[in-house]
């Protein structure tokens, strides 16, 4: 038991730094006043513009929550938004379930060695999103500039495949082109989340009798719960704003079969300069992530709660 005459702790420089509400606040201040400009102001106009109709030349004109009346009786919007939470749907469970396969081979396969392995499939991440919707753009060429993909179909007796003509051939080809760029990520965010699991752990489920597919679906998955439904979060709020891959590819072609709301948006506030349209589409998609995200959080707290 301390003595009652005993000096006080000493109080270090960091913990009076930390202590002082004033010192605080002035060392969060440039990085608030940058999210607010970047982040809520952006937000704020966009949703103060969804209530005008007009541009800078014509004028604005107030029209309350017409734009919105509008967007829900837009075939064409309904199909964008279609597009884009399909797309989103098959590729974030396609990037996460590879992901976090690729992350258990790393872990309980490739161990130490896997670091060349996680280098090569993240290496497409780094590369711009237009090169690699060319690339593959070229890869399912077919005619005069036909790709290796229809070269190995014709080498096994089949006719060439015009994947882009078509809206299913063109969705097939930007969801590989996507797994294929972001898996890699995806693979070191969950396994970074897999080192975290105690190795004590694993191995009382192995003397248990654990192994194999028991020990992930028992073991490994639930301690992995939080990076994994982390990942999920990333991927749908990532593919639900996809644009520039899509636009490369195809141009959301065939006609706007494949146009994403990313694109609608663009096409209808900075060609048709339709502004406040444009940015009510704006508002229905960062309402969509919300929706998206609150949905994950929720069915992980329904999880944790069981």
């Amino acid at each position: 038991m301390p003595r009652a005459d005993a000096p006080p702790a000493r109080r270090t420089p960091t913990n009076r730094v930390f202590g002082d509400r004033t010192a605080i606040l002035f060392l969060l201040l440039p990085t608030l006043v940058v999210y607010v400009a970047l982040k809520v102001v952006p937000v704020a106009w966009s949703l103060g513009l969804s209530l005008f109709e007009g541009n800078a030349l014509r004028g604005m004109e107030f029209v309350g929550l017409d734009n919105f009346a509008t967007f829900f009786t837009d075939d064409a919007a309904l199909h964008a938004l279609v597009v884009s939470v399909v797309f989103a749907v098959v590729a974030t469970v396609c990037q996460v379930t590879l992901g976090y396969l690729l992350a258990l081979l790393y872990v309980f396969v490739l161990r130490r060695g896997s670091a060349f392995v996680r280098t090569a499939v993240f290496f497409p991440m780094v590369l711009p999103t237009v090169a690699v919707a060319l690339l593959f753009r070229s890869l399912v060429g077919v005619g005069d500039n036909q790709g290796p993909v229809n070269d190995v179909i014709n080498l096994f007796g089949g006719e060439s495949v015009e994947f882009l003509v078509s809206t299913a051939g063109t969705m097939v080809v930007a969801v590989a082109m996507t797994l294929w760029s972001s898996m890699g990520f995806y693979a070191v965010l969950m396994y970074t989340g897999l080192l975290d699991i105690p190795e004590e752990v694993i191995e009382s489920a192995r003397l248990d009798g654990a192994s194999g597919f028991r020990l992930v679906r028992h073991i490994v998955v639930p301690l992995s719960l939080p990076i994994l439904l982390s990942s999920v979060i990333f991927s749908l709020n990532a593919t639900l704003k996809v644009f520039d891959s899509l636009l490369a590819l195809n141009n959301g072609g065939p006609g706007t079969s494949t146009a994403p709301l990313t694109l609608y948006m663009y096409r209808t506030a900075f060609e048709y300069a339709e502004y406040g349209y444009g940015s009510t589409i704006a508002v229905v998609l960062t309402l969509l992530c919300l929706v998206f995200t609150l949905a994950v959080f929720r069915s992980s707290s329904k999880r944790v709660e069981d």
